[in-house]
């Protein structure tokens, strides 16, 4: 009896060579997908986190705005300073509240003292590369500031393209960016605030502008009242004349 092995077709290097390409195909749309995935959650955690630094940026503001004090005897402390510009900054004392920045560097564990009647300034500063920060230093209304402050400043914001400051005239009836009267508080209080993207990741997140306006709830205690209610500088620093809305 004769056997015959069975005939086994082999592959043609034409039919390898289109599966390859298949392969390779699916392949590339495979990677392309997964691009576009990780290019979007990139894009969305930017995004999220800019939301964020814009947020925490407006309410420390907002706090420490929400606190001002000012004081017409006692310019040199109380003064409300706007600069616009390169170097734009904001300048004002402030009792501050309990959850500010940085409140932990200015209590006294040995006296129990809480310094929170702060001179503070933010302005906007260059940080690495070509980008600005926006940066904050307080120090007590009665002391100097000190060297670790003025080197090492609270940064609020990184990347800041644009930070304005305007004040309502009441003259004028009109918004202006330079306050003159540095010894009185404006009535109200508008901070433009531009972020720019996340360029540590590619600045793959648009620039997010922001503006808000703040009504001032304190006004300048006159000297003639400051002078007949306290007897010295000590005192001062507890009067606040809060308006009535």
């Amino acid at each position: 009896m004769k056997f015959t092995r069975p005939w086994h077709r082999a592959f043609t290097l034409i039919e390898i060579m289109i599966a390859i390409a298949i392969f390779s195909l699916v392949l590339a749309a495979i990677y392309s997908v997964w691009g576009a995935i990780m290019r979007s959650t990139q894009v969305a955690q930017d995004v999220a986190a800019q939301a964020q630094r814009q947020r925490i940026t407006l309410r420390t503001i907002e706090d420490s705005l929400m606190a001002i004090q000012s004081f017409q005897a006692s310019p040199q402390y109380y003064s409300f300073i706007v600069e616009n510009g390169d170097t734009p900054t904001l300048s004002f004392t402030a009792r501050v509240p309990e959850i500010f920045p940085r409140n932990g560097k200015f209590f006294d564990a040995i006296t129990g003292r809480n310094f929170n009647l702060r001179r503070l300034s933010y302005s906007l500063e260059a940080g690495d590369g070509n980008q600005k920060n926006l940066v904050l230093r307080q120090n007590p209304v009665l002391m100097d500031l000190d060297a670790d402050e003025q080197q090492f400043p609270l940064v609020l914001a990184r990347n800041v393209r644009k930070f304005e400051v305007d004040c309502w005239d009441t003259n004028k009836l009109d918004w202006v960016t330079e306050w003159d009267d540095t010894n009185s508080i404006p009535p109200l209080v508008r901070v433009k605030l531009v972020l720019g993207g996340n360029t540590a990741a590619g600045a793959s997140a648009p620039d997010f502008s922001v503006a808000r306006v703040y009504s001032l709830p304190s006004q300048t205690m006159p000297a003639a009242v400051q002078n007949g209610a306290v007897g010295g500088a000590a005192d001062q620093t507890r009067l606040v004349a809060p308006i009535t809305h």
